[in-house]
């Protein structure tokens, strides 16, 4: 019985592995999507060029935008699942040794599943926002091009107009992007302060469990030197009884 429970235990621990590992993968393409997107955007915004390809473009990233939230969406239900059913197990566990060990894994995988649940969120919030601006911009760019076009003169007043909104659209992707740097370098330091946590947790338990083990070794030291003394003794005597016997 405790046999298969403890497979039950490791499957589940696969399946939380499997899915963490595919999550990661898809994170880090859904990130890579919505950076694309926004550079693209303002590569688009610094040059003129026809209505349709940006069009396009926008579009089927859209349509990858929202495929890979959906898969991520699923992959994170499934890995809440597991963990759920992690918990129960935890909770039903029939070896109370054990439910410290079982008790720390489990909250190890919560806290992924909870970085990328906050990952996943701050990646599509940025987009979306990036979006919404990206098409206010359009449309304002849009309005500008009809109003050159159809007045026929390209004052000095809109030109100005045009070189002052490019300086701040770069303003504004710059100051993204240092946002973004600043956000990573965070979350990078509080990811390697849980992780010195850990390996300090799990010191201390090793040093804890090395005086019980020590003292372990020195009862079997002390027994199997009192076994071998008891051993000696027999075999002197029979060996004298045997002289007595041989010369009598």
């Amino acid at each position: 019985m405790a046999a298969g429970t403890s497979n039950y235990w490791e499957d589940l621990r696969k399946q939380a592995r499997q899915l963490e590992n595919e999550l990661d993968l898809k994170l880090v393409s859904f990130s890579k999507l919505c950076t694309s997107y926004s550079h693209s955007s303002a590569r688009d915004g610094g040059r003129d060029s026809s209505d349709t390809t940006p069009l396009l473009n926008g579009s089927s990233q859209d349509r990858m935008f929202e495929t890979m939230a959906i898969e991520i969406e699923q992959l994170l239900a499934r890995l809440t699942g597991v963990n759920d059913k992690m918990a129960e197990y935890t909770n039903s566990a029939g070896v109370p040794s054990l439910n410290a060990a079982l008790m720390h894994t489990l909250q190890r995988h919560r806290d992924i599943l909870q970085d990328y649940t906050h990952e996943f969120h701050k990646t599509k919030a940025n987009f979306m926002a990036v979006r919404e601006r990206e098409n206010l911009m359009g449309s304002v760019r849009k309005d500008i091009e009809s109003y050159k076009s159809g007045s026929g003169v390209n004052n000095r007043r809109t030109e100005l107009f045009l070189k002052e909104h490019d300086h701040l659209r770069n303003s504004d992707r710059l100051i993204e992007e240092t946002i973004s740097i600043a956000m990573a370098t965070k979350e990078n330091m509080t990811s390697q302060r849980g992780m010195l946590k850990s390996i300090h947790s799990k010191m201390n338990t090793l040093a804890n469990r090395f005086p019980a083990v020590n003292s372990l070794i020195q009862r079997i030291n002390l027994r199997k030197r009192r076994d071998s003394l008891i051993l000696g003794g027999v075999i002197g005597i029979c060996t004298i009884l045997l002289l007595l016997y041989a010369f009598h």
